[in-house]
């Protein structure tokens, strides 16, 4: 599995391009992966024959693990390896064969102390037995007891694979063994060596009967000769029943694509991870938007795209970077550590047209000007949506920036890109009535662009004081820049 990605540390795979015995050349497309970041192909890096596959699709392993076995052209398959396997597997069922017989012989000597000694070997109160000494008819939830269990015999049942044949389980697998509590002694395991894989564990929870309500016990009266009202507690299991069935769920259900999980993924684990806080600042675009307005029509035949204020604030937010270094920097509480970054590599939020959220970087965004940010934003804009994205696109990113004022925003308070320890949230530019001040000074009330701008940022990283002044300096860049320098 390669590394794909300063922070990637597993992927899944999706498909293999090659079978087993099949010819593949050098730097042809061998599998497809997919990381938390992007789906990518993986091409060949010799060209040989496929000996063995070792991760079946679906799988999810670690940065690292090896995936496939190639040898040289023509050289016969690793198909000796599989009877191996199945040996195993097959091996215990040898000393069933035996026991077999036993099962007639008992009963047959002596009935009665059979039923002597039944008494004697039911568990006490007490005790607790895994699902494999669960006597028939017991209760599925993998313990049979009548205590609850601690949170040690919890883990040690659920950390106990081997019963199962499957001694290696990927951590998508244990997440769901734990958050499901799924017995894996139930499972049949088809990966390779008979492991249960990620697919294994998802269809036994989509084949599984939903449990059971307990029944509800409606007391009984005691019975009373002189009471001729027995009607009245008869009418009471119905009363007690009607709130065990549940709301009928109008609705349609759809599997969730590879993206939105990555998304929800990502979202959840920036928010358990960075101390978030929001703060903004209104901004008068009042100076830029006469620029625009100046160059709209030769910019657009120029660059054969219209000239919005992305571009303008970018590069505003690239100065205030530079002047605030600890903004543009990653927080590493676990080493005790933060890293300044000593470039802009400039992350944009892109939508792919309602489809999910990416976040692709702009190199180097400090070495370049208004025109060149705004050419570096749409060529990314336009590859994330046709998804010839990279994941050095994708990756790498030192300080986000997210866009949703063209949708019509107002205030937005979005989540951070985690490494960063900030997100930047533009907001719609409208005209407003706002009070100014005139070069005599003298107030007045004027119609002016008017927009927002919002940082969510990490208080692990700075505190309020730079998060604000980091705000200043971006307004004021916008509102007393000479951006007719910057198209020039």
């Amino acid at each position: 599995m390669p590394q794909l990605g300063e922070t990637v540390t597993e992927g899944t795979i999706l498909r293999w391009a090659k079978k087993v015995g099949e010819a593949i050349a050098e730097d042809e497309v061998l599998v497809e992966i997919s990381t938390d970041k992007v789906d990518t192909e993986i091409p060949s890096p010799v060209s040989g024959t496929i000996l063995q596959i070792l991760v079946d699709e679906g799988e999810t392993v670690a940065v690292g693990a090896n995936l496939v076995v190639i040898g040289e052209a023509g050289e016969a398959t690793a198909e000796p390896a599989a009877p191996p396997t199945d040996e195993s597997v097959e091996e215990p069922a040898a000393p069933e064969e035996p026991s077999a017989p036993e099962e007639p012989t008992e009963p047959a000597p002596q009935p009665a102390p059979v039923a002597a000694t039944t008494p004697a070997s039911a568990p006490t109160p007490t005790e607790m037995h895994p699902a494999s000494e669960t006597p028939e008819g017991g209760p599925d939830s993998g313990f049979a007891m009548t205590a609850e269990p601690t949170d040690e015999e919890i883990d040690a049942f659920f950390a106990e694979p081997a019963a199962t044949g499957s001694e290696l389980l990927s951590p998508v697998v244990r997440r769901l063994v734990r958050e499901h509590q799924v017995d894996l002694s139930k499972i049949t395991g088809t990966g390779q060596g008979g492991r249960i894989t990620r697919k294994d564990v998802e269809t036994y929870l989509a084949s599984a009967p939903a449990p059971a309500p307990a029944p509800v016990e409606t007391p009984q009266p005691a019975p009373v000769e002189t009471a001729p009202t027995p009607a009245a507690p008869a009418a009471e299991p119905a009363a007690a029943a009607a709130p065990e069935s549940p709301a009928t769920l109008v609705g349609e259900e759809v599997d969730l694509d590879r993206i939105r999980v990555r998304i929800a993924e990502n979202m959840a684990r920036a928010k358990q991870t960075a101390a978030h806080v929001w703060t903004s600042v209104e901004v008068d675009f009042e100076r830029v938007e006469r620029v625009r307005q100046a160059h709209r029509e030769s910019f657009k035949r120029d660059e054969g795209f219209p000239l919005t204020y992305l571009p303008f604030i970018s590069r505003a937010t690239i100065d205030a970077l530079k002047a605030y270094p600890v903004v543009n920097s990653s927080f590493k509480l676990d080493e005790k550590k933060a890293v300044f970054h000593k470039k802009v590599d400039l992350g944009i939020a892109i939508d792919l047209n309602q489809g999910g959220l990416v976040v692709a970087r702009v190199r180097n965004a400090d070495g370049l000007r208004l025109v060149g940010i705004a050419r570096e934003i749409r060529d990314l804009a336009d590859r994330a949506r046709a998804n010839k994205l990279t994941l050095d696109d994708l990756s790498g990113s030192t300080f986000t920036i997210t866009n949703p004022g063209p949708f019509g925003s107002f205030l937005s308070a979005p989540i951070i890109n985690v490494p960063n320890v900030a997100i930047l949230s533009t907001e719609t530019v409208t005209k407003r009535p706002t009070v100014i001040t005139t070069p005599d000074g003298q107030d007045m009330i004027a119609i002016r662009h008017i927009g927002y701008l919002g940082l969510s940022w990490d208080h692990r990283a700075f505190d309020g004081s730079t998060a604000v002044l980091f705000l200043q300096r971006i307004k004021e860049n916008l509102e007393t820049w000479e951006w007719e320098q910057e198209l020039a």
